[in-house]
């Protein structure tokens, strides 16, 4: 014990720092960690399989949404992040005019389609619809018809602020129509400016 405490004095003598123990790494942040590293950067796209990718791609330009691109996908990577393995999909990416949300059309050649629920009710469990804030509701609805588009019920309007509808287009497709209709609202929801939450936004 002696020798030991005589080597720790000559190192502090010599002025050298003693060996430290090596550090133990720290642990892994788990994912969804509230941190500042793990934040969403933004929402890419929605995708949306049909049957006909022509007729849906004309219904979505003709709302406003501008084609990208379309291209086959038949490469088995793809296959590893869907869990359909030796899928053969055609997509087609459509943009908003604002230039921040996407739709992603899918029509799978193989394998066959497992189950069906684009005519599903809208109180069905999982995704629904997507929402688009339009500048005219009737012209919006008057060009829509035309390519076999139909209202779900009725062009509601919510306390003279948005006029609101649900719209099935090709396939039974459900997207939702939203027009500000009230001097004092710009791209805002119903729900920001109003105390409330609106019936048809909890309870479609």
């Amino acid at each position: 014990m002696k020798n030991v405490h005589a080597i720790l004095l000559v190192i502090l003598a010599s002025g050298c720092a003693p060996i430290q123990p090596p550090k133990t790494k720290p642990a892994p942040t788990p994912i969804g960690h509230q941190g500042d590293t793990l934040k969403v950067k933004r929402m890419d796209n929605v995708g949306i399989v049909v049957k006909d990718i022509d007729a849906a791609i004309r219904f979505f330009t003709e709302l406003g949404l501008t084609l990208e691109g379309r291209m086959p996908i038949h490469d088995e990577w793809a296959g590893r992040v869907t869990g359909v393995r030796g899928q053969r999909v055609e997509i087609a990416m459509l943009r908003t005019p604002d230039g921040h949300s996407r739709i992603e059309l899918s029509r799978f050649d193989a394998p066959p389609i497992e189950s069906d629920h684009r005519t599903a009710p809208v109180n069905s469990l999982g995704y629904q619809r997507v929402m688009f804030t339009v500048e005219d509701l009737d012209d919006t609805l008057a060009r829509l018809s035309k390519l076999g588009a139909t209202l779900v019920d009725e062009v509601v309007n919510y306390e003279n602020t948005y006029r609101l509808c649900y719209l099935r287009g090709p396939e039974g497709i459900l997207i939702g129509l939203a027009h500000s209709s009230g001097s004092r609202l710009s791209e805002r929801t119903p729900w920001i400016v109003s105390d409330k939450i609106p019936a048809w936004a909890s309870n479609p």
